[in-house]
């Protein structure tokens, strides 16, 4: 392990992360005190993921790392190496919007759109998770790390209820029961 002087000479260092944004490896040169958050937005030009509260508490920042729901601004980027990470830019793919995308476009389940991202990135992995019961109490519960100021829950909650019979999963479901 590398000795420094002096702590500021610790912080200022930089460290080779390799990450698998989005289905693409990347490599950048951090220092170790990166949040992803930050590296995604000002290291990768992934402006998709919002920078709210900074603290972990309000769920803008929601991203994936290896198909889990984190809050972006509490991971240091280092500790992604390896990793796979998904972001809202990468929830599309060729063929079109996620179901997820589609459903808040179709259900109005956004106002200013700032906490849009996040609400995606954090209904795309509860949809995922057969832990989460399919009630409407059990999804805003789920749900209760995102905050939205505008008050557009009624419409992501009904976002999230239309996107769960076509999401990726549940299409598998009913394909092969």
């Amino acid at each position: 392990m590398k000795e420094y002087s002096t702590p500021a000479e610790a912080v200022d260092a930089e460290t080779t992360v390799t990450l698998t944004v989005n289905g693409e490896t990347r490599q950048l040169a951090i220092p170790p005190n990166v949040v992803l958050l930050d590296a995604l937005r000002d290291r990768l030009g992934l402006t998709g993921t919002k920078k709210g509260c900074d603290h972990g508490q309000c769920g803008a920042c929601t991203v994936h790392v290896d198909g889990q729901a984190v809050n972006s601004c509490l991971k240091l980027a280092v500790m992604c190496e390896g990793h796979e990470v998904t972001t809202v830019e990468g929830l599309a793919s060729d063929a079109g919007l996620h179901p997820v995308q589609q459903a808040f476009l179709e259900q109005d389940a956004y106002q200013c759109g700032f906490c849009t991202p996040g609400q995606m990135m954090s209904a795309t992995a509860l949809l995922e998770d057969e832990r989460i019961g399919t009630d409407d109490a059990a999804v805003r519960e789920a749900m209760s790390g995102n905050i939205c100021r505008c008050g557009a829950y009624k419409n992501i909650l009904a976002a999230i209820q239309s996107a769960r019979g076509q999401s990726p999963s549940a299409q598998q479901e009913s394909e092969n029961p």
